[in-house]
Formats: C-alpha cells, structure tokens, sequence
C-alpha cells in the first residue's frame, strides 16, 4: 500500500490555468479571512499561500465586489491596514439578539473627545491632552488603554519623562479606518491658520467631526 495515500497535499500548490488559480485563491483568501483573529495583510495572504503580494490585493478587491454584488450577510472589509470578513452593520441588531456578548459598550463623550485629541496630536503625554481639553484625563486615559484603543508609544525627553500616548491598530479597526489618513479633515478657521502659522496646537477636534 502506498504510504503516502491520505496524505494532503500542500494547499499551497495551485492548480494550474489562470481560471483555476483564481478561483483557487479567492476560495483560500476566504479561508484566510474567516479564521484570521486580526485584519489580514496582503503580506501575511502572500506568504501562507505562496502567491505574490499583487496578485492577493487584486483577488481580494475581487472578493469584496463578489460579497457585495450579491448582497451577502457578510462583507470584505479593508481596515487597519489590513483586510477582514465581517457581518453587514444592517444585521448588527440580530447579530447582537443571538450573542450579545458581541455587543461593544459605546464610548462616552469624555472617551470620545480623548480620543480625537491622540489621534489628531500624537504623540503626546497626558498632560498635553489635559491641556487641550481643560480637564483630568487620567480615568479616561486608563480606559482606553484597557480598552486597546490607545498605547504607550515612548516618553518625552525632559523632568520626569513622561509617557507618551498614541493610537492603536485597534482604533483603526474600531472606527473602520484603513489608516490614519482616513481620519476627516478638521474644519478650516481663522484661528486653526493663525497656530499653524506661529507652531501652535489648535482646538482639541471632536471624533467625527
């Protein structure tokens, strides 16, 4: 009897033919994405399934539009610099109905506005968000680190050398940001291009303004 008989063979090795090693990825991609814990990378796709970081960004574009033409449950999500498969947010409340462990609690206004002080200042210590926002921050701050969104990232040179805060993948994810470019604009003011002119910080930004 032949040892090998049973024996997979490495999924990894496409079929040949163009059609068939397309279908073959996008079918593995899929895979990939149900599985993953955290958004999937082009880089990471290539290297488990052997296939050039181009080719798996082209098939996943291809996922997405399949998902979507379709009308499907579920979505091809580009997110935190990478890709994820996830529910359609109109099905967020019967999501929720069956697991409600799934539910997130909301961020408070306080949480929020913490929030946007990192994201459009970082790096920055927590005396310099207390400064912008003209209150203690220091619960707040705790709770969003608790909660992965924001990190230590280094400390300021300087008395004390403080901690400076930044944000995380995690807040990308959250907030279905690809990376931190997608962040909105800040309106434009007279005061906002009076501080750019002399260095000056500006206003704190709200989240989602």
């Amino acid at each position: 009897m032949d040892a090998t008989a049973g024996t997979p063979e490495d999924d990894r090795v496409r079929p040949t033919g163009d059609g068939r090693a397309r279908e073959w990825l996008m079918s593995a991609l899929e895979a990939l994405l149900l599985v993953a814990p955290e958004p999937l990378t082009t880089g990471q796709a290539a290297a488990v399934t052997g296939v050039e970081e181009e080719e798996v960004r082209v098939v996943l574009e291809a996922l997405k539009q399949e998902y979507a033409s379709r009308r499907s449950g579920l979505e091809v999500v580009e997110v935190a610099g990478g890709w994820r498969l996830v529910t359609r947010a109109e099905f967020d409340g019967l999501v929720t109905r069956l697991e409600p462990s799934r539910t997130v609690p909301p961020l408070s206004p306080a949480a929020l506005e913490t929030l946007a002080v990192v994201a459009y200042r970082q790096p920055l210590t927590r005396a310099e968000i207390e400064a912008v926002r003209g209150v203690r921050c220091e619960g707040v701050l705790a709770t969003l680190v608790e909660r992965g969104l924001v990190e230590e990232v280094g400390r300021r040179e300087g008395p004390g050398r403080p901690i400076l805060y930044g944000i995380t993948r995690r807040f990308l994810e959250y907030f279905g940001l690809r990376e931190l470019g997608d962040l909105p604009s800040l309106p434009e003011t007279a005061e906002g291009r009076d501080e750019r002119a002399t260095g000056g910080n500006g206003a704190a930004p709200r989240a989602g303004s």
